[in-house]
């Protein structure tokens, strides 16, 4: 399948330690794609490789009809690709405004001060933000930092977005309202692949999952089907508590 992303056996080493093993995938334009696998399985390195934060080690990417193999970070957002991060470190001493006018003055979204602005405001009121634009960042509660990581990311004016345990830390309510943003995201045209420990997330909002085990593809499915695959819950739960409780990843 030839989609707006592809990879082609991607893979990335550490000194001898093998953190993506041949990875292959597309993903279609507007798609919403999950991206699952047990701590330490690849997830956030993949990632890094497709952002241009890391490097491959063989392989080859392309985005758009694009080879991006050898991008950069700042080459992969003019192309537009965006991201959030599992661990949300916004700029803390500056406004919530100006975290997200950074991201609308040097992502792809590009133009004038006065374009960005606009934009960031704009992002903001998406979000939910508005109300903050003053606000330090580092004044802001863990619900609200993780919409200003989006509104960041949104102001980037992305083709892609890929959202790195965007619900980590929240609570089931704080979770909805999140699955809510993404569904809106998505309806805005823009491909979405996020990494997710929850299950019941990718099955409300995920159109297709794709699952890692030690840097290799283990699986690739609906969530449906993969909440069954045998092989996904015995990489989840150890092989003897596979036999015991097949199918309880949901």
């Amino acid at each position: 399948m030839t989609g707006i992303l592809n990879l082609n056996k991607v893979s990335k080493t550490f000194g001898g330690i093998k953190a993506v093993t041949d990875v292959s995938f597309s993903v279609k334009e507007g798609e919403i794609v999950g991206l699952i696998g047990p701590n330490g399985a690849g997830k956030t390195t993949l990632v890094n490789l497709i952002t241009g934060a890391h490097k491959l080690s063989s392989g080859s990417m392309s985005f758009m009809g694009k080879d991006i193999t050898n991008y950069k970070p700042y080459m992969s957002a003019k192309t537009g690709l965006a991201r959030t991060f599992q661990v949300v470190q916004p700029f803390p001493e500056m406004t919530v405004f100006e975290n997200v006018l950074a991201g609308a003055l040097f992502g792809s979204a590009g133009g004038t001060y006065r374009e960005a602005a606009a934009l960031t405001a704009k992002e903001l009121e998406f979000v939910g933000l508005s109300e903050f634009s003053n606000t330090p960042a580092s004044a802001l509660t863990l619900p609200n930092r993780k919409k200003l990581e989006l509104a960041k990311s949104l102001a980037m004016a992305p083709k892609m977005l890929f959202l790195d345990e965007v619900n980590a830390g929240l609570n089931s309510g704080e979770i909805e309202g999140a699955l809510n943003l993404i569904r809106k995201i998505s309806n805005r045209g823009i491909t979405i692949l996020i990494i997710e420990h929850l299950m019941k997330v990718l099955l409300n909002v995920a159109e297709r999952v794709l699952v890692i085990h030690h840097g290799e593809m283990l699986a690739e499915g609906s969530a449906k089907d993969i909440i069954e695959d045998e092989r996904v819950i015995e990489a989840y739960l150890g092989s003897k508590f596979a036999k015991r409780f097949g199918g309880s990843l949901r």
